[in-house]
């Protein structure tokens, strides 16, 4: 994949993540919600720290390790997509993670916390309120994994045939 197309899909993300960020802070205050299915509201929270808060009742250093870590990360990955560029499926979820992860690196920088908008809910069991950025890694951090598996399997077959080889 063209680093040019991974960036293209990073950027997609991150426009999608700020625009949804914004529609939602024009439509709800802190706290509010609007209750769409019996599994899911739309609400407006902010998330000072990371994943499922954590870190969030920390002082405020966090905002500025956190951002360093995007930023580092964000560094990495765009190396990665140029030295993988061949590797299709590798370089589409990086470029997922890309782009949540400069979308709440934005956040953090702008705000000082990550606007979440996301919450599902099972009966009183809330899951902790997520954005678009958030799903973004998830779903590219899954597709490593699966590719990951996916290299481990083409690796064993070309062992295998390697091995056969010798054998004959």
């Amino acid at each position: 994949m063209k680093l040019h197309y991974s960036l293209g899909i990073a950027l997609i993300v991150l426009i999608l993540d700020l625009a949804t960020k914004y529609w939602i802070e024009s439509l709800l205050s802190y706290g509010e919600y609007i209750p769409i299915t019996g599994f899911f509201n739309l609400v407006l929270t902010y998330n000072t720290g990371a994943a499922f808060s954590f870190l969030s009742e920390a002082s405020g250093w966090q905002r500025w390790l956190l951002s360093a870590i995007a930023a580092i990360a964000s560094c990495v990955i765009i190396y990665l997509l140029h030295k993988y560029r061949a590797e299709k499926l590798f370089c589409f979820s990086l470029s997922l993670i890309l782009g949540g992860a400069l979308g709440n690196l934005w956040d953090r920088i702008t705000l000082g916390y990550v606007v979440d908008f996301l919450d599902f809910y099972l009966g009183d069991y809330h899951w902790p309120a997520f954005n678009i950025a958030d799903s973004a890694i998830f779903i590219g951090a899954v597709l490593l994994i699966i590719e990951s598996f996916n290299n481990t399997e083409k690796k064993d077959a070309r062992q295998t045939v390697a091995q056969n080889e010798k054998t004959e």
